[in-house]
Formats: structure tokens, C-alpha cells, sequence
């Protein structure tokens, strides 16, 4: 069976890859994930472009373990050789936009949920959510199914991670910031035009630690990463406006970094957009994690964010695939990965269901 589950989850990938899905633009691959459910008679729900199910043997009195990955993607980008919309196997690769984020983790974990589907006996519930809008944070993403489905007890969350054991993982705060100056022509004398204000305060956003180090995640990661002012070449602009990314270990809430950030960064105003993408993790003595690393799977602590920073309960990000290939041009997956991914997720879920 299993050697079946690996093959048509590497041409489903393949049908993906050739159906555009670009956040809250999903239609079309939610309707190739029922297929798959229909295919394997397994009982299923859409809710909106989330598709869901549950094992057959749903257990009220039993912890829920949610698997969970992502069917949309982000739009090509102009370094493109190859068409992305066109599934090429080269070389063992398998080219395409999604391909790697996160089509290889999704099609595994649908092969390792339909391999336990009609499973009796099961230590845990097993929920899977192949949501949308996971790219962009959307409204209509995981983070609208938590009241749907069954509450979660521990999840592990489909991303790139070459199988390797992602136990915590980093929160995002973007903030918005203002510097302020007098407006002039550029022709006459200004001590307080607000770009030179600028540079003083570019500056302390370079050098600032925040105190706590997380030993999984390390420091909080702090970057100005967009700058806007001005309209005309001989006008000095009243305002500056900032963007800084925030990536916040496990030492801090987001609450706390906007807090600290208002007391002290010099900008004139500086607000939060929002404060719901917190850092997650799990705990090293979890049995799923233990499970792992008896499978000579490594631990670290990833800087890029996913659907955890939606769940409140352990999770574990955990999936085929290198993350520094995401978003690139010409994406790709080994084939070889994807069957590695379902072997291995079923002989993890095997030690613990």
C-alpha cells in the first residue's frame, strides 16, 4: 500500500503544480484534494478552500493530532527559466511553482493520513487540513478552521525541513513607524529634515538586542525592511515611513516586543499590524519528537514562519523539501524526497498511534 500512496501522491504534486493556486485563488486545487479523498473512500469536508477530514474510528475521548500543510502558493517570480506551471522531471527533480513549498510536505502527509485512515485503535485522532492562504495570512486560512474542526491536542505542520525536526519556531511582528521633520524647499536650510532624521534611527533599529536568547531560536531577529518618503525632487518631506520586520524567539510574546519597542525606539509613532503570528514549539520529551529522533531525525529551531504561529498547542514543523528553495526561481523537489517524506512520517506516526 504504501508503495501505491507513494506514487499517487507524486502525481498528484504533479496536478498541482499545473493548477494555479495562488492565495485565496484555490478553487481549482481543492477541487484535485477531493478527488484524491473520493479516490481512497475517504469521508471528507471543504470549508471554503480548506479541505478536511478525520479517521474513520473519530474518538471523542482520544487526543487529537492535527496534520496540517499548505495547497496555495506565492506568485512566480521573474527569475523563472522554466515554465511554473508545467510539472518537468529532470534529473530526479521534480520542477515546478510549489513543487517544494509546500506541494511535496502536502501530498505526503495526504498519503500518511490515508495509510492510518481506517486504522483501528489509534492512540490519537488524526485530523488533516490541506488549508489555503497560508502565503499570505489570509483570513480564510488555517487559522478560520480551528473553530470547525476538532480541537487540537499536538500538530505537525508540512514544510520544507529535509524531515528534520523543526521544534520551535519563530513569530513574525511587522511594525509600521513614522519619523518626522520640518517640510522645505529643498533650497533653502532645514536642521530638521526627517531622511537625515532617519539615518540616527536606521541605526538604532541595527544595533538594538533584545536581552533574551533562546537556545532553540536564538536572538530576536529585528529588520527595517522598506522606506518611503517624499514626492518631488526639490521638496523635503514632512515624514518618513518605516517597515520593520520582527522575528520573535520563544523568550518573548509579540504583546511584549510591541511594548518594548513603543518605550524605546526613537521613531515618533510606531504601531503593530498585528500581534496573532507568535512563536510555537514543542517540547524535546514529547513522545512525537522522541519518536523522531529514534528515527536519527535532527532538532532545530526554524526563522521562517508557517501556519504554527496559528496554533496554541505543541507543534512541529516537519516536512520533505529544503526550505531555502522556497520562493526561488525554478522550484523543485527531489521524487526521492517525497517517498522519504511518506516513509517516514507513517514510521513516526507508527511509534506513537
Amino acid at each position: 500500500m504504501i508503495k501505491k500512496l507513494i506514487q499517487d501522491a507524486k502525481e498528484l504534486l504533479k496536478e498541482l503544480i499545473e493548477t494555479p493556486s495562488f492565495s485565496s485563488e484555490e478553487k481549482d486545487t481543492a477541487i484535485l484534494l477531493e478527488k484524491w479523498f473520493k479516490n481512497y473512500d475517504i469521508a471528507y469536508k471543504r470549508t471554503k478552500n480548506n479541505v478536511w477530514a478525520t479517521n474513520k474510528y473519530f474518538d471523542e475521548s482520544k487526543p487529537n493530532l492535527l496534520l496540517n500543510s499548505h495547497h496555495d502558493t506565492v506568485k512566480p517570480n521573474k527569475g523563472y527559466t522554466k515554465d511554473p506551471f508545467k510539472a518537468i522531471v529532470e534529473d530526479g527533480k521534480l520542477f515546478g511553482l510549489g513543487s517544494n513549498d509546500a506541494g511535496g510536505c502536502l501530498v505526503s502527509l495526504l498519503a500518511c493520513f490515508t495509510y492510518f485512515y481506517s486504522k483501528k485503535n489509534l492512540n490519537y485522532n488524526i485530523i488533516i487540513v490541506a488549508s489555503a492562504e497560508e502565503e499570505s495570512s489570509g483570513p480564510d486560512g488555517l487559522n478560520s478552521m480551528l473553530s470547525i474542526i476538532p480541537e487540537i491536542d499536538v500538530a505537525i505542520v508540512g514544510e520544507p525541513t529535509q524531515m528534520h525536526l523543526a521544534i520551535a519556531e519563530k513569530g513574525l511582528v511587522v511594525f509600521d513607524a513614522k519619523v518626522k521633520g520640518t517640510p522645505s524647499h529643498a533650497a533653502h536650510p532645514n536642521k530638521n529634515n526627517a531622511i537625515y532624521n532617519t539615518i540616527d534611527i536606521l541605526n538604532w533599529f541595527k544595533d538594538f538586542q533584545f536581552e533574551r536568547k533562546s537556545p532553540v531560536l536564538g536572538n530576536v531577529k529585528m529588520t527595517v525592511t522598506q522606506i518611503n518618503a517624499g514626492q518631488q525632487h526639490n521638496a523635503v518631506p514632512s515624514e518618513v515611513d518605516l517597515v520593520i520586520d520582527v522575528r520573535v524567539n520563544d523568550k518573548y510574546s509579540n504583546e511584549e516586543i510591541a511594548k518594548i519597542l513603543k518605550k524605546k525606539s526613537p521613531c515618533d509613532s510606531i504601531e503593530a499590524r498585528s500581534l496573532r503570528l507568535n512563536s510555537s514549539s514543542i517540547p524535546l520529551n514529547h513522545e512525537i519528537v522522541k519518536a523522531g529522533i529514534e528515527l536519527g531525525r535532527e532538532t532545530y529551531g526554524s526563522p521562517t514562519l508557517s501556519d504554527q504561529a496559528t496554533l496554541s498547542c505543541p507543534s512541529l514543523k516537519l516536512g520533505p523539501g529544503d526550505s531555502t528553495r522556497s520562493h526561488t526561481a525554478d522550484e523543485f523537489i527531489y521524487l526521492e524526497e517525497i517517498e522519504e517524506g511518506v516513509k517516514i512520517y507513517i514510521e513516526l506516526l507508527k511509534r506513537v498511534l
